[in-house]
């Protein structure tokens, strides 16, 4: 009983509303650094059908399910309120960082 609580607890905190700081970016050219915060680019390439993802200042790239949430920040620095199950990130807002 104890370990199937630990499991829920564990599954419970994944789902919790958490806030990130890092990029909006294309797929293509989430790995590359140099890339990041290259509006012209970002904005090109997700026009194009490339996915945009968010990329923390370390280097982890995680999917965004809502992608109508982070259009008009690609390619910009961002901070993001949602919540993250896996890899991915279902956004409830964003905001540009200055």
């Amino acid at each position: 009983m104890k370990k199937l609580l630990v499991v829920f607890g564990i599954a419970a905190m994944s789902a919790m509303a958490a806030d990130w700081t890092g990029y909006v970016i294309d797929k293509n050219c989430a790995s590359k650094k140099a890339m990041w915060g290259n509006e012209a680019c970002a904005q090109s390439c997700i026009k194009k059908g490339a996915p945009a993802v968010f990329v923390t200042e370390d280097g982890k790239i995680f999917q965004v399910s809502n992608q109508d949430k982070v259009l008009d920040v690609a390619g910009k620095k961002v901070s993001i309120s949602g919540t993250m199950k896996g890899d991915t990130i279902t956004v409830d807002s964003v905001k540009a960082s200055t």
